[in-house]
C-alpha cells in the first residue's frame, strides 16, 4: 500500500502556538532586557534565545539535513564568538528557524518519523542512532525548557513572560 505525504504537523499542534508566544515575548524587548539573567552563572534572555535558534539550526542542518545554508548559519548563532543580536534579529531567527521545521513537518510522512540517522557526534545520554521522531521531540523539549527559562527570568524582573 502506497503512503502519501499527508504531513505530521497535525501531531505537533500547539508547538506552532508556542513559537508565536515566544516571538511575541522576545520582539518588544530592549537590549538591556535581553541581558537580564537569573544569576551570573546562567544564560541571559538573549543568550537563551540564541541557544534555541542555534540548536534548531544544528539539528536541522547536521542531523535532519533540512534548511540548507540558512539552518547551518543559524547553527552558529549561539557560539561564543557570535555577535550579540537585538530583539528584532532574535524574533526573525525564531521565526525563520521555526519555518524550516514547520515546512518539514508539513511534508513528512508518519513512516519518515521512524527513519534512523546515525549519531556521528554522540554526547553523553544520546542514543547511537536517532529517529526523526526523537530529534523532533528533543527540539520540542529544548524549546519548552529554554522558553521557560526566558519566562522565569522576565518574571523575576517584573516583566511578562510567555503568556501561556
Amino acid at each position: 500500500m502506497a503512503e502519501y505525504a499527508t504531513g505530521v504537523m497535525a501531531f505537533y499542534q500547539g508547538w506552532d502556538v508556542y513559537q508565536e508566544l515566544l516571538i511575541k515575548t522576545i520582539a518588544p524587548l530592549t537590549s538591556e532586557q535581553l541581558t537580564l539573567r537569573s544569576t551570573s552563572l546562567l544564560r541571559s534572555v538573549g543568550e537563551n534565545c540564541t541557544h534555541i535558534i542555534g540548536a534548531r539550526g544544528r539539528w536541522c542542518s547536521q542531523v535532519l539535513g533540512i534548511g540548507g545554508q540558512t539552518s547551518a548559519d543559524y547553527g552558529r548563532w549561539d557560539r561564543p564568538d557570535a555577535p550579540t543580536r537585538n530583539a528584532a534579529e532574535l524574533a526573525g531567527g525564531l521565526r525563520d528557524s521555526w519555518s524550516v521545521l514547520q515546512e518539514a513537518l508539513q511534508n513528512m510522512t508518519v513512516a519518515q518519523l521512524s527513519q534512523t540517522i546515525p549519531n556521528t557526534d554522540r554526547e553523553p545520554g544520546e542514543p547511537e542512532v536517532f529517529t526523526r521522531q526523537w530529534v523532533i521531540w528533543h527540539l520540542i523539549e529544548h524549546d519548552v525548557h529554554h522558553g521557560g527559562e526566558i519566562s522565569q527570568i522576565l518574571g523575576a524582573h517584573g516583566l511578562s513572560g510567555l503568556d501561556l
